[in-house]
């Protein structure tokens, strides 16, 4: 049986606008050690995009991804924080 993931923090960002969410992730996780977990909550619907996005291009790990009664729920890990790099254009000639 895995365990669930003990939650260090939670995040309450219902009612926030993008980039607010994200901002708020990216506070709170520069404040915790790598492997700890923090769960967020938003409404905005901007944030089902931004959260994944965030957390992969900034080397954390998302967990999972919830909606209960209009309500986005989020549980990432702290990374490393290694940016990953986007994929080469690639040369048509």
């Amino acid at each position: 049986m895995t365990q669930k993931p003990q939650t260090l923090m939670e995040i309450d960002a219902r009612d926030l606008r993008c980039p607010l969410p994200v901002l708020r992730l990216q506070k709170a996780l520069r404040g915790v050690d790598i492997g700890a977990v923090i769960a967020l909550q938003a409404t905005d619907g901007m944030a089902q995009i931004d959260v994944p996005h965030f957390c992969a291009t900034q080397g954390h790990h998302l967990i999972s991804v919830t909606q209960r009664d209009g309500v986005l729920h989020f549980v990432i890990e702290k990374g490393s924080g290694a940016m990953k790099k986007p994929s080469a254009p690639v040369d048509p000639n």
